[in-house]
């Protein structure tokens, strides 16, 4: 998980918060799921274990984790995003405002097209291409009850293929931007399906080495989220 990166010393304990909450909102721990261990987690995080036991501490008391000893034990996921509904939506944006939302939506549509395209120029190796191809599967498989997540990997998938964590690391932090909202979006069967085959176009893309094409396709499925965004708050 890219959003699992060393922190800085000066504000470790915020930082360790903001980047345990970020995995666990943006669905790369699913719920009921448990955080790497202890040992491996604060190492990954560049922390000590105290740091990390009271940012995992807080977050347990504001309802995202729990907490479990014994041999079994550790940090488990108990948040689950809310169910998706039209004026959950209009309040996230609100509590945004507009101007926020445009950026983010632009900031989001930036990242993720320049990661397709690089990772489209880097011809993906055999086994790059089966990590895609996987994610791809997993969101046309996925119930509704973890689609989200798993349309989260998928994309967030191409930036962490391209070998760049600070690309990755930009692309998670756009997808954070935005993550309420799109929860929040009402899932119809149609749109779906739309996204799938926009899904297949970007993968295709990105397989037979077309940047410009890769390009194209996030553009095209990024703005169809946006206009999707515009009708519900219409």
């Amino acid at each position: 998980m890219t959003v699992l990166r060393p922190v800085r010393a000066g504000n470790a304990f915020e930082e360790t918060v903001e980047r345990l909450l970020q995995a666990i909102k943006l669905g790369l721990v699913a719920p009921g799921e448990k955080l790497p261990p202890e040992r491996e987690l604060a190492v990954t995080l560049g922390i000590s274990r105290v740091t990390l036991r009271e940012a995992i501490r807080a977050l347990s008391d504001a309802g995202y984790l729990d907490v479990r000893r014994g041999r079994y034990g550790g940090a488990f996921v108990t948040y689950a995003p809310p169910e998706p509904d039209a004026g959950h939506l209009r309040e996230a944006v609100n509590e945004m405002g507009m101007a926020d939302l445009s950026d983010a939506l632009t900031f989001r549509l930036a990242v993720e097209c320049g990661a397709a395209q690089v990772l489209a120029m880097s011809r993906p190796a055999r086994e790059q291409r089966a990590v895609l191809v996987r994610r791809l599967t997993d969101v046309n498989e996925a119930g509704l009850e973890d689609y989200r997540r798993l349309d989260t990997a998928f994309h967030l998938s191409i930036a962490e293929l391209t070998g760049s964590p600070l690309l990755a690391t930009t692309c998670a932090d756009a997808r954070s931007r935005v993550s309420d909202l799109l929860n929040a979006i009402p899932m119809l069967q149609v749109n779906l399906d739309h996204a799938a085959v926009q899904h297949q176009a970007i993968v295709d893309a990105i397989l037979a080495g077309d940047p410009d094409a890769a390009r194209q396709a996030v553009a095209e499925h990024l703005e169809g989220t946006a206009a999707l965004l515009r009708a519900f708050l219409a």
